[in-house]
């Protein structure tokens, strides 16, 4: 029984890790990560601060922000091959939808996990849960190569 794009994908996945490509880019991709956090959290402060006392609005607008500047560096660096270095709008909806997929299962696996350990252990797990989630997804449906595209056609 064949999986058609799924076995795709796992093929894919194994190539990648094999050739070294996916490891370094998971690191650059953390590395852009740990910058945004520090956008979020200094937007976030600011409009809670400066524009608004709502918790929602503050935190709507800073994860906009963040993702913006996220989508900006991860196009200009982590997947720059991809990308010819340049900004492509057409990565942006796929973007900030692996970013939503990625909230989603992180959500589900603090709720989750919290039943059988301490809250801050599940946290330590919903922030990896999401990172593997929104990196994969990133990598290999949103920025990845022409000839990968090609294959699925």
């Amino acid at each position: 029984m064949s999986l058609g794009p799924l076995e795709n994908l796992r093929a894919r996945l194994v190539a990648a890790w094999r050739d070294g490509a996916v490891s370094l880019k998971a690191m650059s991709f953390a590395m852009v990560g740990l910058i945004n956090t520090v956008v979020d959290a200094t937007a976030f402060f600011l409009l809670l601060g400066y524009v608004t006392s709502s918790l929602v609005f503050a935190n709507v607008g800073a994860w906009l922000t963040a993702i913006t500047g996220s989508f900006v560096m991860n196009s200009l660096t982590t997947f720059s091959a991809e990308t010819g270095g340049r900004l492509r709008m057409k990565h942006f909806p796929g973007f900030v939808m692996s970013g939503i997929v990625a909230v989603t299962a992180s959500t589900t696996a603090v709720v989750v996990a919290a039943k059988f350990m301490p809250v801050w252990a599940a946290k330590g797990i919903a922030i990896l849960v999401s990172f593997a989630v929104n990196f994969t997804i990133t990598h290999f449906v949103v920025f990845r190569r022409k000839s990968e595209s090609a294959d699925v056609h």
